[in-house]
């Protein structure tokens, strides 16, 4: 019976060499989601009541030390948002330098920035959020965002979920009271 063992040994000997000098070819490179301080979000007011108006502001800042050239985004309301479906709101048009959204009038959006995003540069937008007057109420409005965007000539990238402050929709006492 032949032995075996020294020609697998050499085999995975092989291998394992192979396998490192492709690993040593590669450029190292650790990407990290985007962080707190690449974009920001605020609203207006903590509470609001049907037929009121939120406005929600929101600054995206090119942290890196290379131009960002692309640079995705979206909003859409959160699930515990989603889970009331008697609260009605949409979108407005947003306003802001650098930044256009589309979706106005629903509840999600999409963005789009002028590129280049210098480094140390920002663009901020603002979103108002429309609460319909036949909204249902005691319950909150909140939207996660999720943001992509790519730099050091699309080399690297980075994306990252965030989450508004929540605006708790209020009843109108009642009339005559």
């Amino acid at each position: 019976m032949r032995i075996t063992h020294p020609r697998r040994f050499g085999l995975a000997a092989f291998l394992a060499v192979c396998l490192t000098l492709v690993g040593l070819g590669q450029t190292a490179r650790a990407d990290v989601g985007a962080t707190a301080d690449d974009l920001s979000l605020s609203v207006d007011q903590p509470t609001a009541t049907p037929g009121s108006t939120v406005t929600v502001t929101m600054t995206f800042t090119n942290n890196q030390a290379t131009d960002i050239w692309f640079v995705y985004q979206s909003m859409q309301p959160t699930w515990a948002t989603t889970q009331r479906p008697d609260l009605k709101f949409a979108f407005g048009n947003c306003t802001g330098t650098g930044v256009t959204c589309t979706g106005a009038g629903t509840p999600s959006l999409t963005f789009s920035y002028a590129a280049p995003v210098p480094p140390g540069q920002s663009r901020t937008v603002t979103l108002p959020v429309r609460i319909a007057a036949d909204s249902g109420c005691d319950g909150n409005v909140a939207f996660d965002s999720y943001v992509y965007y790519e730099y050091d000539d699309g080399q690297s990238k980075k994306d990252a979920i965030y989450t508004t402050p929540t605006t708790r929709v209020e009843c109108l006492p009642p009339t005559g009271a």
